[in-house]
């Protein structure tokens, strides 16, 4: 059974001469296909909404809009890329906090507090497993369960 209900369709197959069953997802949209930032940032407005548009490695490739200030959270068991594409975003951490500017990034470590706060609306790739919630540990209405696709 393929367990990543995200995907359309999972191709399988058996190592010879008898060996256990693999089975892979296959994305619906095409993975060979270039990405353009720009263009899939045109696609939607919401702020702190992020859509998927990319996968590798069991990573989902995300892009967002951020416009003032998200909640505290942390992730228990996953790392989170903040990559800024344009605008300014402040990573606020219990001890400091990371400015990032264009072309400009941070690791932000599991288990870390951090809340994203950006003064003007910014664009930001963001890099993390595909079992990371957007807001971590903390449900409320900012929670997106199911990232739209782009």
């Amino acid at each position: 059974m393929c367990r990543d209900l995200h995907r359309a369709t999972c191709h399988r197959f058996v190592l010879p001469p008898v060996g256990p069953v693999i089975e892979w997802p296959v994305m619906s949209n095409n993975q060979n296909d270039k990405v353009n930032l720009a263009e899939k940032l045109q696609q939607f407005t919401e702020h702190w909404s992020p859509r998927i548009v990319g996968e590798l490695n069991g990573q989902h490739v995300k892009l967002a809009k951020l416009e003032g200030e998200f909640v505290w959270h942390h992730h228990e068991h996953e790392d989170e890329l903040f990559l800024v594409l344009d605008g300014h975003l402040s990573i606020h951490l219990r001890d400091r906090i990371v400015e990032l500017d264009e072309g400009e990034f941070f690791i932000v470590p599991r288990g870390v507090e951090h809340k994203p706060v950006a003064d003007a609306e910014s664009h930001v790739l963001l890099l993390e497993p595909t079992s990371t919630l957007n807001t971590g540990n903390v449900r409320n209405d900012l929670t997106i369960n199911d990232p739209g696709r782009l």
